[in-house]
């Protein structure tokens, strides 16, 4: 019987696939071309397809960006830092009013920077949010 040193070894060696869509000679493109995905990328397991599916559904998730919903979002954050709703992240009250302060500000200034831009909806939002954020503001710097 001969020894694991004499025996021949072969190796599993490697395949080059060319995945070029077009021909790198004519650059028409090649029929023979593998598919590929939105990314331009072609798919290697199940798993690669299930993040990407994963990923097209987190964005599909997510709410349209528009005026409205900005103004909403920052008055959202003046809420949290006045301690009237919890953070999402920590599920704790917490109260910077400071921060509740520069915000309000940051929302009086898009206010004044978007003057003449903004049709009636929208203008009406951002006045009765500045108005009811500012009410609070009062209040908790009396609570202080």
């Amino acid at each position: 019987m001969a020894s694991d040193e004499e025996k021949p070894t072969e190796g599993k060696g490697f395949t080059v696939q060319d995945r070029r869509r077009f021909s790198a000679e004519t650059g028409a493109a090649r029929q023979d071309a593998p598919e590929q995905t939105a990314a331009g990328t072609q798919p290697t397991s199940a798993t690669a397809q299930a993040a990407e599916a994963a990923r097209a559904s987190q964005e599909e998730a997510l709410p349209e960006i528009n005026f409205s919903a900005f103004v909403i979002s920052l008055s959202t954050q003046v809420l949290m830092n006045l301690g009237e709703i919890a953070s999402p992240i920590t599920g704790q009250v917490e109260t910077d009013v400071p921060v509740a302060k520069q915000m309000i500000d940051i929302l009086a200034m898009l206010k004044d920077k978007t003057r003449g831009n903004l049709n009636a909806s929208e203008d009406r939002l951002i006045e009765d949010i500045l108005f009811d954020l500012r009410m609070k503001y009062v209040e908790a710097v009396k609570k202080r």
